[in-house]
Formats: structure tokens, C-alpha cells, sequence
């Protein structure tokens, strides 16, 4: 049998991911057990439970693939040194010093983390190339085009493929410092977020603004051809020589310095951040109709960290001009593991592919999963208190009746999620009717931001009597609009109230997952990928007459999604969950003694 364990690491969301004969087995993000939100280490601790997953010892690797070319990146970093210098010499010293001590090592860190028990090949895959293969090898489709954008790579930031049977034929790329992904990062990090993380937070916070500064960030900041290709004026930018994303020169273009993490939104920056979620959608949809022009393909694959940005997917698909969309669940660096995998398999083993008709990512359900038995002893030794239930059909239907109370619940089932959306295995859920449930969820739950919106997961057999989707969304990357019959109408002057106002206006009739565009990010649940998530829903929807229910990360603010009975037990004990329903087992808060918080640690079994 061939074994490949891809990995990325030591940049961004560090991964681990294993294929046997080219299925894909196993696949985790290191923060899951190191409790680091986007941990960048050596994946040590994913590379372990993949293995224990697939049971198998490190001395039964055939191969190992890493998901770039550390020597590319170096010849990158010190070309940029060389063309900005003396300017950025602490950064310089900064990067490189992480790359010689980590990157330039992989094969010694490789060693220790497999326990100086491998002695095959080790492949080195360009980053781009990794995320193209992410995306098309695991996708539905035999033919696609394939577009992949992100902050930057060895040298590549954007890159356009054609994928055909078992390979990706790379046709197009643009390269750093000219970068779609820095550029929405640099207004990420402007609007007071935190660069890498806080992307998701513009993109739920430009609906509540207008396009207004579009024109001069086109006129000043990016010119964008016909084509898609794009040109960044650097004069405005400081990620080549410095440690910011931004200099002063921007902050004077749009009228203020960077705001403070947690100072109050003005209008200003809600204008900020609809101008450059509208550019950036502009561009993608350049870049589509491109590659659409270069590959005459029906169907097109996307990966990379913007193609998390649903909102621009959703209009991608709605605008077209392609049939069919699929996007790689795990499109950050993570996904890159998965990628260097598959990549050396079909590419470099040459080895035949067949495109299944969902697609062969399984779901995303491809981390570890725990018995009610282990449960139960973890449970034991936390002193937590729980009722296990005799099925988990009963668990379902407990769970209905305590969300039909409005409680909100942690939701711990089977294998956890790849990637950066929660899929109904490590969820917390809640009615989607009460108007103040996203407010509820987000300030007591997850200590976050108020505006945050929430995702809907809905049966897919109901999906279109309540949004205006006609296709799959089973991970959670496409934007579309509440169907009209179940939208309400609001008050005229809506855009002149203050931005927490209009989060009290009722929308629709699922006000908790309605953003304030009249828009979701939806997911949709089958049988085949999550059997028991349908059962849910069935159940919920047979007591409510609603398919819908609001579905979020099992995690808080800062914190990774929870991977064990143990991060999950902690997690309900330290917000205002009122339930907690663990394979069979159910938690009620008001049972459950003191609790004084535990040293969260992974050990696979």
C-alpha cells in the first residue's frame, strides 16, 4: 500500500494530512491540539494523530510531501531584501531567521516528529501547485479550470490551472509583491483586525457600509485589466520592507489612521470595508472569466485563503460563466497538506484519479473521533455530570426539545472538521427565529463581536423554499440571498440607523442567520455526508416546521475549534452554553460542580 503524509507548516495554519492508494484517510490542523489558533509549528501533533487514525507506524510512510519550495521562498525574501534595502532590515532578519531555523530544516524536524523511524523521499511541491492540486484532485469534476489566490507563496500570489483526469496544468500566475490576498489583508489589519485571522470579520462587516472609496482604491491602490491581472502601487504598501501592511500614505487616503482593535466602528470604515469586498469580488470575477477564456471549462475549482471569501464564490457562481463551482473546504494553507499529497500522487507517482459524483473530500469529517466510552472517562475524571442515552436517535431528540426552548448547545459528533468551518461535528447550535439569538450567541458564547453573522444549516431537500440556492453547499463557502417568501420588510431609513440598531431589525423569519443585506452563508446537510446532522434537522423540523437551524464553531474568541471531549467540556463550562450532547451523553449546565479550569492537552489514542 502507498502511504503519503502531506504537511504544511511554519507559516500559517500548519496541517497534516494522509493518503493510502490515493484516498484520503486523515487530515488535521495542529492548533486543534496545541489549543494556538492558527499554530504555524511543525504539525508534530497532527502528523501523530493522522497516523494513529489511519493505524499505521512511521516506518510504513512510503512518502512525505511538503507543500512548498523552502529555497524558492528564501531566493524571494532575499530578493526583496536587496530591492528595498537598508530599508526593512528587521524584518528581513525576522523572516529569514524563521525560515534558516525552520523551513531550510524540514527534514530534521520530519525526523523527530516520526520519531527517527522514516527513511523514504520527501517532496518538495510548489505552494501554488499545492493548492491547485487541493483543488481540483479532490473535486466531483474530471475536467476544470482551476483558480487559486492568495497572499503569496514561493513567488506566486494568483495563479490560473486547468485540471484533466489525474493533473493540473498550471497556464497563468501573477507573483509578489503584487498580491489579491495582502491587498484585502492590508485593509483587514487597517480596520483594526488582526492580519490572517480577522478577514472573515471584513467580510461580515461590509454589508453594514457602502462601496463609496471603490474608484480610489482603482485609481490609487490596484489597477485591475481586463483580464484579471492586477498591479499594486506600492508607494502605499510596507509589507516588502516592514513589519506593517500599510504606511501613513494610506492612512491619509482614506481619511484616518489604522482604528484600534476595539475602538467603536464609524462610517468610515464600514465604507472601507464594502469598497474593498467589492473590489475584491470585481477581481475575482476578472480572474473567473479568464480562466473560463483559457480552459473553455464548464466547471471551475478554487483554493487558496481568498477563496474563503464566500461572498465573492456566491457571486462567481451567480454571474457565471461557469456551470459548476467547487471549493476546496480547507483553501488556507492547511488545504496546502492535502494538496502536496494528492500532487504526489497523481503527479509524481503518476497514478490514475476517479472524480466521484459528490467529491472525495468525505465530507471535510477527517480528524479524530472519540467512543462514548472514552467520552465517559473523560468525563469521569473532570467530574462532569451526564445522562447516556440509550441511542443516538434519542440524542437528537433531546436535542430538539432543549432548542425549541431556545437553550443553545454544544454539538460534539464523530470525526472533526478540516478546514476552518464547523460542519456539524464540533458545533454549537440554536433556534434561528428569536430576533435577539445572534446577539445572544456572540456576546455569551463566543465573546466576540456583536455584528458577527451566524451560518444557517438546512436540509438540503428544503434548501430552496428557504434560500435562493439550486446547488450543494455542504462546507459552508457560498453566500446567497434568504428566499423572498421568507424575508420581512423593514423600515425605510434602515441605512441611516446607528450600526448596532440595525442588527435589532427582524429580516426575516430566521433573523439569526439573515445578515444585514438580506443575505447567508449557507450550509447544506445530507445523508451521505452527515447522516446524523439530518437526523437532527428531520427531527427539528418535524417538531418546528423549520429546516434551519443556526450553526457556529464550537470554540470562543481566540480560540480554535474544539477537537476533544476534554476541549469541549472546558469550552461549555467557561461560556453561557446551557447543554452539551456528546456522542450519546448530555450535559446539562445546572447539573455540572465548580469548575476551575484544566491544562488542555492531545494524546491520540
Amino acid at each position: 500500500m502507498t502511504t503519503i503524509l502531506g504537511i504544511s507548516a511554519l507559516y500559517h495554519d500548519s496541517a497534516a494530512c494522509l493518503i493510502q492508494d490515493g484516498e484520503l484517510v486523515a487530515a488535521a490542523q495542529e492548533e486543534r491540539f496545541t489549543r494556538v489558533k492558527h499554530d504555524s509549528s511543525f504539525p508534530v501533533h497532527a502528523i501523530r494523530s493522522c497516523l494513529a487514525q489511519a493505524g499505521i507506524q512511521p516506518e510504513e510512510l512510503t512518502h512525505v510531501a511538503f507543500y512548498e519550495k523552502p529555497l524558492l521562498r528564501f531566493d524571494r525574501l532575499m530578493e526583496t531584501y536587496l530591492r528595498f534595502a537598508p530599508v526593512g532590515v528587521r524584518s528581513f532578519y525576522r523572516a529569514t531567521g524563521a525560515l534558516v531555523n525552520g523551513k531550510l530544516s524540514i527534514a530534521p524536524q520530519l525526523d523527530k516528529a516520526l520519531e527517527h523511524r522514516y527513511d523514504g523521499p520527501v517532496y518538495y511541491v510548489r505552494h501554488h501547485d499545492s493548492h491547485a492540486a487541493s483543488a481540483f484532485l479532490p473535486s466531483p469534476f474530471p475536467e476544470a479550470a482551476v483558480l487559486t489566490a492568495d497572499g503569496v507563496g514561493e513567488w506566486a500570489t494568483t495563479s490560473i490551472g486547468h485540471g484533466r483526469n489525474s493533473r493540473v496544468s498550471m497556464l497563468r500566475e501573477i507573483q509578489f509583491p503584487h498580491s489579491l490576498g495582502l491587498l484585502y489583508s492590508a485593509f483587514t489589519g487597517y480596520l483594526g483586525f488582526q492580519v490572517n485571522s480577522g478577514e472573515y470579520k471584513l467580510m461580515g462587516l461590509a454589508p453594514y457600509g457602502r462601496p463609496k472609496y471603490v474608484d480610489r482604491i482603482l485609481d490609487e491602490l490596484v489597477e485591475v485589466k481586463d483580464d484579471g491581472s492586477f498591479w499594486l502601487n506600492m508607494r502605499y504598501f510596507s509589507y516588502c520592507q516592514g513589519l506593517d501592511m500599510v504606511n501613513r500614505r494610506f492612512g491619509r487616503l482614506f481619511g484616518g489612521p489604522r482604528r484600534s482593535p476595539e475602538a467603536p466602528f464609524d462610517q468610515r470604515h464600514l465604507d472601507v470595508a464594502a469598497s474593498i469586498q467589492a473590489v475584491t469580488e470585481a477581481i475575482m470575477m476578472k480572474l473567473a472569466r479568464h480562466a473560463h477564456t483559457l480552459t473553455g471549462s464548464e466547471n471551475l475549482c478554487l483554493a487558496g485563503g481568498v477563496a474563503l471569501n464566500c461572498v465573492a464564490n456566491g457571486r462567481i457562481l451567480r454571474e457565471g460563466p461557469f456551470k459548476r463551482l467547487w471549493i476546496q473546504p480547507a483553501s488556507g494553507d492547511a488545504g496546502g497538506a492535502l494538496g502536496a499529497a494528492l500532487y504526489t500522487w497523481h503527479h509524481i507517482l503518476e497514478q490514475p484519479r476517479v472524480a466521484f459524483p459528490d467529491d472525495s473530500q468525505k465530507g471535510s469529517l477527517l480528524g479524530p473521533s472519540f467512543s462514548d466510552d472514552a467520552i465517559g472517562k473523560v468525563l469521569a475524571d473532570l467530574g462532569g455530570v451526564s445522562t447516556l442515552l440509550d441511542s443516538l436517535e434519542a440524542a437528537c431528540s433531546v436535542a430538539t426539545d432543549l432548542l425549541s426552548e431556545g437553550r443553545i448547545i454544544g454539538w460534539f459528533q464523530g470525526p472533526m472538521e478540516f478546514g476552518p468551518r464547523a460542519l456539524c461535528c464540533r458545533s454549537i447550535l440554536a433556534d434561528p427565529r428569536p430576533l435577539d439569538m445572534q446577539s445572544r450567541v456572540n456576546l455569551n458564547i463566543k465573546f466576540r463581536e456583536g455584528f458577527r453573522p451566524f451560518a444557517p444549516v438546512v436540509l438540503r431537500e428544503h434548501m430552496s423554499e428557504w434560500f435562493d440556492l439550486d446547488v450543494d453547499s455542504p462546507y459552508m463557502l457560498l453566500v446567497a440571498q434568504v428566499a423572498a417568501k421568507q424575508m420581512l420588510e423593514t423600515q425605510p431609513d434602515e441605512e441611516s440607523l446607528p450600526m448596532m440598531q440595525r442588527l435589532w431589525l427582524r429580516r426575516s423569519t430566521i433573523p439569526a442567520v439573515t445578515h444585514v443585506d438580506g443575505s447567508a452563508r449557507i450550509q447544506t446537510c445530507d445523508k451521505g455526508r452527515n447522516p446524523l446532522m439530518h437526523r437532527l434537522l428531520s427531527t427539528w423540523n418535524q417538531k418546528t416546521g423549520c429546516p434551519v437551524l443556526l450553526n457556529t464553531s464550537f470554540n470562543v474568541r481566540g480560540e480554535p475549534i474544539v477537537c476533544t471531549p476534554t476541549d469541549a467540556y472546558s469550552t461549555f463550562m467557561a461560556t453561557g452554553l446551557d447543554a452539551l450532547v456528546m456522542g450519546r451523553h448530555v450535559l446539562y449546565k445546572k447539573d455540572q460542580p465548580e469548575f476551575r479550569g484544566i491544562r488542555r492537552t492531545y494524546r491520540p489514542d
